[in-house]
């Protein structure tokens, strides 16, 4: 694929000028989040934005119609979003993507990807090469339910079973099998492994799928495919609830109303934690 120009995706030091002002983005590992740091950004949106928080097919949150002069956020804006908890490693902000089926190690699914999920974000902002990722490389982590198993990704992984996971390397090819507490390491080193290959300047690539030999793909284990639906709205055991959110957006009179522990979904809705 040619390009020409170097990856644009949004982050708080890094936002995108849209047509109502400038649009931030929050990784949020794993989706999980709390309402007060939730209260707490709803702030800074009510104070310089729109008023709302939205949420992203990635499971991450975005602020609307900040104020903008000279491509960036001005510094008590950004020092206002710092002081919420969700921007905790400004050098790697734009790359902390990684998405989880959010009712891991609540119920159901093979393995817990919840301490996976910790570490590999952990790896990924102790590496200062990985801050030069794209904006846009995704990990995907399916807990064996198969939510996120059919989600386009660079990297990622399908738990097989309690302790054992296989890995994916781009949308379509399966790495190998590896213990669920090797995960976040053999990610992390593909992950520095692509940033090697990927290319320099505007023309590099900015996902797996686009280098231009295809990574050695291994068999899928028939445990690796597959598939369900989101989790239906209402109770989904006892002190875990699925919320809808219409439109994605986050206004104060919903977020108030929530328990304290909360995860983000892709499908733009929230799970609350009793």
């Amino acid at each position: 694929m040619h390009r020409t120009r170097g990856d644009l995706c949004p982050g708080v030091l890094r936002p995108w000028p849209a047509e109502d002002g400038a649009l931030v983005r929050l990784r949020v590992p794993g989706g999980h989040l709390t309402r007060t740091s939730l209260l707490a950004l709803l702030d800074v949106a009510e104070t310089w934005g729109d008023g709302r928080v939205h949420l992203t097919k990635r499971a991450n949150l975005q602020l609307r119609a900040l104020p903008l002069a000279d491509g960036a956020v001005p510094t008590e804006v950004v020092e206002a979003i710092r002081a919420t908890g969700l921007l905790p490693h400004p050098e790697h902000e734009l790359v902390r993507n990684v998405l989880v089926s959010p009712l891991t190690g609540l119920v159901g699914g093979r393995a817990d990807l919840r301490a996976v999920t910790t570490e590999l974000d952990a790896r990924i902002c102790a590496t200062p090469s990985l801050a030069k990722l794209p904006g846009r490389f995704l990990l995907v982590l399916d807990d064996g339910r198969g939510d996120l198993a059919d989600r386009s990704c660079d990297l990622g992984l399908v738990a097989l079973s309690g302790g054992e996971v296989q890995l994916r390397i781009g949308s379509s090819h399966w790495g190998p099998v590896v213990p669920l507490a090797e995960a976040a390491a053999r990610l992390t080193g593909l992950a520095r492994a692509f940033q090697q290959v990927r290319g320099t300047g505007d023309d590099a690539a900015w996902h797996v799928d686009e280098l231009p030999v295809p990574p050695a793909g291994q068999p899928a284990d028939p445990r690796a495919l597959v598939a369900s639906a989101p989790p239906a709205y209402g109770e989904v055991a006892p002190g875990v609830t699925h919320h809808a959110v219409e439109g994605g957006v986050v206004a104060r009179g919903v977020a108030s109303t929530l328990p304290e522990q909360l995860v983000v979904t892709p499908w733009k809705s929230l799970v609350s934690l009793r």
